[in-house]
């Protein structure tokens, strides 16, 4: 993920500045990445960038007119136009577009970085006080690590960056690997490498003479927590009239941008409030080999009736047959913070990547305004994992626990989107600027005003209401089209067809149970397969481990490396890799994380 790399240290120079270049190499991913360092000896800042070629955060370092203020910036920023035309007005001068303005907003505001909008980190020296401020957003989703050692402060976009500089930092923190196994993610600002550490949300750190004097922070989330609750009807004015004014700040910009359509509501509330000219405001689809999903068919519909262009992204025969590399790179891409599934979502961008440089989403729209908790703990599969891990994981579903005691808005914005959205959108930033309205400052301090906000929600239609009303506001004709679950429009009938079709979908694919799985196999020269799959997805996992990928399963998982593992239980591992490439049994997600976990030792430890 494009971000900023650096330490903070009292070494000389020379030493210093050579691990700053091995650290910012870490993370050039791709050729086409820009790359830079910047140096200030007497504060002992030494830091670096990387970032996608013309992308917001590409020109670096930002400077004052005296050049007493150097920030260093990753990520994009939606000020507010008025406050930027006010820094005009107070004499300074800086490019029209682009982020020249952050360095005077410093200077101006003594709540920076408070005052900052977007998915962020970023470095700011200020000579005039002798200090430099490591900070993030107030979410956390711009990802720091950080390290603190005897010599030097590290801290990284990627734990990569730290760990080519400090190898014997090279191990899996036994903690957060039942975290990971349980959750599908590490929890508390841990990760999975030993001694190395992620900012809070909203950190704003200060270093004086060479060293960290204070760990501060700019944001509390109680700040939004004890708004006044609003009544339903006055609630969706507020909601309406924020979206309405905010949704132009990500349509903006001096690089194009396309939409990744779905058939749900979120990209829908989108399109039925953006006012671009016909054909200016290119669209897409993810889509699979069996038959256009729904989000295929009812996207293809949305941009017609508003003038935009619409491109299918098949994913299928092209990744499979590059399945291996495409797997590795989203683990090392991520620090393991994706399993090898998410290879789709790296090959997928990567495509998109050509369509518009720039992608707007819908992504977290069902988590910040309707609540929607995405993930929770599971127990290992028996007898998988040494005893160790079993108790982490239980002890990690113990931690989930009280972090739900939150509130929902809370939980969802500073825990589930930093921690377990956080992989996937890393991986997509490697290939694509990616912008979603749904976090903007005003419309998540907004949810924390609905009539019920304190409340987490499991089922996808809850709270619904609002985001369809929302789209017919927009858009009447938008607002009269079903959704692929069938919200919206349609028979009763036509949404239970829907729901059966998607559930009957996921329990072919990932939860088939076992006894089921005994038998498919008997039939599978008949393609039962086709009867249920690729109406709502695009990747069939179940399928592919044992068809297209079982060698490659075989291969990865019954390596004498991969079965010495010292937490794996080898006879289990074998069990697992025979029994689904046989297609007796289905164990798609320990395969998922069982290849994860030999990629992250294989790229990370050994």
């Amino acid at each position: 993920m494009p971000g900023i790399v650096g330490l903070v240290t009292k070494m000389p120079r020379r030493q210093a500045e050579a691990e700053l270049v091995r650290m910012v190499q870490a993370l050039r991913h791709e050729s086409s990445y820009v790359t830079g360092t910047w140096i200030q000896e007497e504060l002992g800042v030494y830091v670096g960038w990387i970032a996608r070629r013309d992308s917001f955060s590409a020109e670096m370092p930002l400077r004052n007119e005296s050049g007493s203020v150097c920030l260093i910036f990753a990520g994009e920023e939606y000020t507010d136009p008025g406050d930027i035309q006010r820094l005009r007005e107070r004499g300074h001068r800086f490019e029209a577009t682009g982020p020249s303005y952050l360095a005077h907003l410093y200077e101006e505001q003594e709540t920076f970085p408070a005052v900052l909008n977007g998915r962020f980190q970023g470095l700011v020296t200020d000579r005039e006080c002798g200090t430099a401020t490591l900070f993030n957003d107030r979410y956390g989703l711009h990802r720091l690590y950080y390290h603190e050692g005897k010599d030097a402060f590290y801290f990284a976009a990627e734990a990569k960056g730290i760990l080519a500089v400090r190898p014997e930092l090279k191990s899996l923190d036994i903690k957060s690997l039942g975290e990971w196994i349980s959750c599908g993610c590490v929890l508390e600002n841990r990760t999975l490498f030993s001694c190395i550490k992620l900012l809070p949300a909203g950190s704003a750190w200060r270093f004086e003479g060479k060293a960290l004097r204070q760990k501060a922070a700019y944001f509390d989330p109680a700040e939004w927590e004890n708004q006044e609750r609003l009544d339903p009807e006055a609630y969706y004015q507020e909601l309406r009239e924020v979206f309405a004014k905010i949704l132009p700040r990500y349509l903006n910009g001096h690089q194009p941008v396309g939409v990744s359509l779905t058939g749900g509501l979120d990209t829908r509330m989108i399109m039925a409030w953006q006012r671009a000219e016909p054909g200016t405001l290119p669209c897409y689809s993810f889509g699979g080999t069996y038959r256009d999903c729904e989000d295929v068919v009812l996207a293809r519909r949305i941009a017609k009736l508003c003038g935009q262009s619409h491109e299918v992204i098949p994913v299928g025969d092209t990744l499979l047959s590059n399945f291996g590399r495409y797997a590795e790179r989203a683990v090392y891409m991520t620090d393991g913070c994706v399993t090898v599934s998410r290879a789709c979502d790296l090959y997928a961008n990567e495509c998109a990547a050509k369509i518009a440089p720039v992608r707007l989403t819908g992504n977290y729209g069902s988590e910040v305004l309707r609540r929607l908790r995405a993930f929770k703990p599971g127990s290992p599969t028996p007898e998988l994992f040494g005893p160790e891990i079993e108790r982490q994981a239980k002890i990690a579903s113990e931690t989930y626990s009280q972090l739900l005691q939150a509130h929902a808005v809370s939980f969802i914005a500073f825990h589930q989107l930093p921690w377990h959205h956080f992989g996937n959108l890393a991986l997509e930033e490697t290939q694509i600027t990616m912008r979603s309205p749904f976090v903007d400052n005003d419309i998540v301090r907004t949810a924390f005003r609905a009539p019920d906000s304190s409340v987490v929600k499991s089922d996808i239609f809850a709270d619904s209401n609002d985001c369809i009303r929302l789209i017919g506001d927009g858009d009447p004709r938008l607002g009269r089209i079903r959704t692929d679950r069938g919200l919206n429009g349609g028979s009763s009938l036509s949404r239970a067809l829907l729901e059966f079709t998607f559930k009957a979908e996921y329990a072919y694919d990932y939860g088939m149970p076992q006894w089921l799985a005994r038998t498919d196999h008997v039939f599978s020269a008949l393609h039962l397969e086709r009867l249920f799959l690729g109406r709502h997805k695009f990747c069939h996992f179940r399928v592919w481990y044992r068809d297209a990928l079982s060698r490659y399963v075989q291969e990865m998982l019954l390596d004498p490396g991969t079965l010495a593992r010292p937490y794996l239980n080898r006879n289990k591992v074998e069990t697992i890799v025979r029994g689904h490439t046989a297609g007796t049994s289905n164990y798609t997600s320990d395969i998922h994380k069982l290849l994860t976990l030999e990629y992250v030792h294989r790229l990370f430890i050994d």
